[in-house]
């Protein structure tokens, strides 16, 4: 039985590992912080296309395609919706002024999505009362679906930034390409996780895109507009 008390848990086992998650990503931009009002608005965009994609995602179950494409279209949704809330808070503002901006909102977004469905996973087991089923979704929310949500979308940011000095046309090529990539990478964990019997190699392959994610984060920081010039001119 789902009771108030229930309720106030799952959203406090939704919301902490994500404001973990959130406070160590922007420890990474300490040289020119993003204003604190646009962090909290992309945290909440993210938190309202959570519960937008859960209609669309049931609509798409109940056509019964099969677990492959179904698994593909659970993916669009999210990302596409994830990328949608950072950019109608964040990505289309003045503030979007260095490459690395694409990153922090898009990873903002995506985490309150992830406090919204990680809520909703820990509704059912608090609900039974399994305390040891909660504590086991609880860290396979924290260790994986929600870093492949970080992971994905700073995907999308990671292609904005490498684009942040080039033409409009360029920009929108790259975050095509940033969408199919989270889009294929999000198909992958889903199918794998659901379907396949090897929950630890899926897990260690998300913290490895993460570590590559951090050097990347690193490389976005140094990103000069004359690099990208000279890169250019040498094509």
């Amino acid at each position: 039985m789902i009771t108030e008390h229930t309720v106030l848990w799952a959203i406090l086992g939704g919301f902490i590992p994500a404001l973990f998650w959130l406070w160590f990503w922007l420890r990474e931009d300490t040289v020119h912080p993003e204003p604190r009002g646009l962090i909290v608005l992309a945290f909440f965009a993210g938190m309202i296309a959570a519960p937008l994609a859960l209609p669309l995602e049931k609509l798409v179950s109940s056509y019964g395609l099969g677990n492959g494409l179904t698994f593909l279209l659970w993916a669009v949704i999210e990302e596409t919706l994830k990328f949608t809330a950072a950019y109608i808070a964040a990505l289309e503002k003045k503030n979007m002024n260095e490459p690395v901006n694409a990153l922090i909102y898009l990873m903002t977004a995506a985490l309150g999505f992830s406090a919204i469905e990680n809520t909703f996973f820990l509704l059912q087991p608090l609900a039974s009362g399994s305390i040891v089923e909660t504590l086991l979704t609880g860290n396979l929310r924290f260790i994986g679906a929600s870093l492949l949500h970080i992971v994905s979308s700073a995907m999308v940011g990671l292609f904005m930034a490498l684009s942040f000095y080039r033409s409009e046309g360029v920009k929108k090529m790259y975050i095509i390409g940033g969408l199919f990539f989270a889009i294929v990478l999000h198909t992958l964990f889903n199918f794998f996780i659901i379907e396949g019997n090897n929950t630890f190699m899926v897990f260690a392959g998300v913290w490895i895109a993460a570590i590559v994610l951090m050097v990347f984060f690193e490389k976005v920081k140094s990103i000069k507009p004359s690099q990208i010039q000279l890169e250019t001119k040498t094509q």
